[in-house]
């Protein structure tokens, strides 16, 4: 069952898709909030095109494991892509997979500059890969 991932942002999210399998996240696009949020074109193509059977979305999670402060937004944006899809949607905790993918690119050699549009779709590939190990 082919998964894919959303790493909501108020700017951009991030988009990872899982193997049809339901066992590797891969990072797959950013795309502009408003363009996921309002069911866009491009939006509408990776989900038809991917095959996109479920949605998971990362869920800040404050250090001692509750909702965080943006926790009910993003359940609401998740929420309404979710319908628009007409697709059923799970949340999954995203702590720190933004500041693990940061780490990541760096490895990588990139700066701030070039990590911008990549680092919410690689922050999607881990939480993702994180929800499909706890589905086995």
């Amino acid at each position: 069952m082919r998964t894919l991932a959303l790493d909501i942002g108020e700017v951009r999210v991030g988009l990872a898709v899982s193997d049809s399998a339901g066992k590797i996240a891969t990072p797959l696009k950013v795309l502009p909030a408003d363009v996921v949020l309002n069911h866009g074109a491009e939006f509408r193509r990776i989900v038809e095109d991917w095959e996109i059977e479920q949605l998971v979305s990362g869920l800040p999670m404050t250090m001692a494991g509750e909702e965080g402060p943006q926790a009910a937004s993003i359940r609401e944006k998740a929420q309404k892509i979710a319908k628009a899809c007409g697709l059923p949607l799970f949340f999954c905790d995203e702590r720190l997979s933004s500041r693990e993918a940061k780490r990541i690119l760096r490895e990588e050699g990139l700066d701030e500059r070039a990590m911008r549009g990549k680092v919410d779709m690689i922050a999607a590939s881990l939480f993702l890969q994180v929800w499909l190990d706890s589905q086995v």
